[in-house]
């Protein structure tokens, strides 16, 4: 059963979690989903006096012939609401493979731009029902584990911008039918049905899915049964990398086998991801497979010298797992540290400048004798040489050294090392 969208009530429960925003941005790009977006939050912001701004965002991507019109028409129905609305412009030339993916990130860049200088910090879209239930089918197909089996989550940060789901509860063909009664004419994008697409042959089956039972609400049902699973295995396997995992001021991390032997699979699997995921640089898996596969080779012993993935060196050491960063794997350029601010080096540290002084750069330290580290550092070093190799120094104009890894010499530099 899909909510009541006429009832004031349903509208308050649906965008309650937007409520503390002072600017929201809603993603209409003319379809008949975004388009419900918008009249739904333009009927509750416009009852409640402590309601967000509400600006729509809408993309011309250049792609097809019908896009400059269809942005058009988003700009001229918002304003007829008496909405606030950004029509952006995907400029440049554009990708003969990846397309899709080249446009998602054109998308929530431009939008992300944009809210930025409007002091948007919540971006609204309209994944519905059958867009959650598309998403776990073939996450399921995929192999995937429980937190992908969860599916979209109603909050989410997607390509650096902070995104609220709605309507992940909402059936589309409500959305279809509030459009209609509203007398718009909303877009039609050919992709929809585009068969070479995977999502669009997994719409395709679910009319046949549903006759057995198998329909979005109970997709929907199982998507969120599977989140709170993943929120509880995630909370015991935090607890479990608190007590066995040590990260040392080079970022790399160690942990005793036999106590990571002992864990379950389950919460194995995701300490061995977060540390992969903090160590690696955040690179994000494909696919849960390679993982698995290391995780089994840990636990048996069975592990190459040394094996790599995700950005980083996996490595059985006597009783322990040695795991640090991969040299030579997008690490970043020399970058300059913008005075009383910070960067984020190799998604890994957080390096901050304390003064006005703009003369201070920071790049990876490549190569360091031990003897000469162990005279810097005062102890000595036992990390491996990878990890001494890809952790950030940085230095002034002179060449003098003001911090390395996770350690600082100078008081104009505070290093962090980012492991959330």
């Amino acid at each position: 059963m899909t909510p009541d969208l006429g009832d004031p009530a349903t509208l308050d429960h649906l965008f309650a979690p937007a409520l503390q925003e002072t600017t929201i941005g809603l993603a209409v790009s003319g379809g008949p989903d975004s388009l419900a977006l918008m009249l739904l939050a333009h009927a509750w912001a416009e009852r409640r006096p402590d309601a967000p701004r509400l600006i729509v965002y809408t993309l011309d991507h250049g792609l097809r012939p019908e896009a400059a019109a269809e942005a058009a028409m988003v700009e001229r129905e918002a304003r007829a609401l008496g909405l606030d609305v950004r029509l952006l412009i995907w400029e440049g030339p554009k990708p003969h493979t990846g397309l899709q993916e080249a446009a998602r990130h054109a998308r929530y860049r431009l939008i992300g731009e944009a809210m930025a200088a409007d002091g948007a910090t919540l971006l609204l879209t309209a994944h519905h029902r059958s867009d959650q239930a598309e998403t776990v089918l073939m996450r399921l197909a995929h192999g995937s584990g429980i937190e992908g089996l969860k599916g979209m989550s109603p909050m989410s940060l997607v390509e650096g911008v902070r995104v609220f789901r709605p309507l992940l509860d909402v059936e589309p063909s409500a959305l279809g039918a509030l459009v209609e009664a509203a007398g718009l004419d909303p877009a039609q994008d050919p992709s929809n049905t585009d068969r070479s697409y995977e999502r669009v042959r997994w719409r395709e089956k679910l009319p046949l899915l549903a006759e057995d039972g198998l329909d979005g609400a109970a997709l929907s049902r199982f998507a969120a049964r599977m989140a709170e699973a993943d929120a509880a295995l995630a909370e015991m396997a935090d607890a479990a990398f608190a007590e066995l995992v040590s990260l040392d001021g080079f970022g790399a991390a160690t942990v005793d086998r036999k106590a990571f032997g002992a864990l379950s699979p389950a919460l194995g699997r995701r300490v061995l991801m977060r540390i992969l995921n903090i160590v690696g640089g955040r690179q994000k898996p494909r696919a849960l497979g390679p993982v698995e596969r290391l995780y089994d080779q840990i636990v048996s012993a069975t592990l190459p010298r040394a094996a790599t993935l995700l950005g980083a060196m996996v490595r059985l050491r006597d009783d322990n797992l040695v795991v640090s960063r991969e040299p030579g794997r997008n690490l970043p350029a020399d970058q300059p540290l913008p005075p009383g601010g910070g960067l984020i080096w190799d998604h890994r540290f957080l390096i901050t400048n304390l003064s006005d002084h703009n003369d201070l750069v920071a790049g990876s330290t490549d190569f360091m004798p031990r003897h000469r580290l162990e005279s810097v550092l005062g102890f000595k070093v036992t990390t491996p040489a990878e990890a001494i190799r890809t952790a950030p120094i940085v230095r002034d104009a002179e060449g003098g050294l003001l911090s390395l890894g996770g350690w600082s010499f100078d008081e104009r530099i505070k290093v962090e090392l980012l492991i959330d």
